[in-house]
């Protein structure tokens, strides 16, 4: 079977197991989106604090490398006695692996703030938390969405891997495939995954853009 002929089998594939499809893509999209956001709320937070203080910046940023460097997989082994199977532990994989980007990014957009704006800020009156609240935050919210971007892309190929300890998700199709030399149903679960990765990618960099201009117009402002 030619290249265009495994296409086909595999679009028939996903047409004859449209409702299965449905069901599998929600729940992939469930992990990704639900994980990325309590990155967020936790990432964040954790960089405005490691730009305050240099111990709490290496304590912060070394426990989001260790974060980073442990395989998603190996972390749902980990949480597996503990949590057992299902979306709960797939959740918590993917959301280690989601922390770095956002936190580092987090932490070099707030320090790479122009320190002449800042000073224009404090030279007005502002306190340090009204600083980071209208002038930092704003101006690095571009860096900080490229981290996001950056974990919202990586997870959704990391989300194939909540398949092994029954988190759902595209990953179904595609070890199962890859288990029954199954082509056309591995590349029914693959290739909606390139593609959803690629137009997350391209929605982001349009809302990244957007930031961006938004930012140097209030950088422009605050300066003037």
């Amino acid at each position: 079977m030619g290249a265009i002929g495994t296409l086909n089998a595999a679009l028939s594939y996903l047409l004859s197991h449209f409702d299965t499809f449905l069901t599998l893509l929600r729940e992939h999209l469930t992990l990704v989106l639900v994980s990325v956001a309590l990155a967020i709320i936790v990432a964040v937070p954790l960089g405005i604090a490691a730009t305050r203080n240099d111990h709490a910046k290496r304590v912060v940023l070394g426990i989001g490398n260790v974060a980073q460097t442990v395989s998603t997989l190996a972390i749902i082994a980990l949480v597996f006695p503990l949590l057992g199977l299902g979306f709960l532990p797939s959740m918590v994989g993917l959301f280690t692996y989601a922390l770095l980007p956002i936190l580092t990014n987090t932490v070099t957009g707030l320090e790479n703030v122009d320190e002449s704006t800042v000073a224009a800020a404090r030279g007005m009156g502002m306190t340090e938390n009204q600083i980071l609240r209208k002038i930092k935050l704003p101006l690095a919210l571009p860096v900080i969405f490229a981290g996001i971007r950056t974990s919202a892309v990586l997870n959704v190929g990391t989300a194939y891997l909540a398949f092994f300890i029954g988190g759902g998700g595209l990953g179904v199709w595609v070890i199962t495939g890859i288990s029954l030399f199954d082509t056309p149903q591995l590349l029914a679960g693959a290739i909606p995954g390139a593609l959803l990765a690629i137009g997350l990618d391209s929605l982001f960099a349009l809302i990244e853009e957007r930031l961006g201009n938004d930012s140097l117009q209030d950088q422009t402002v605050v300066a003037g």
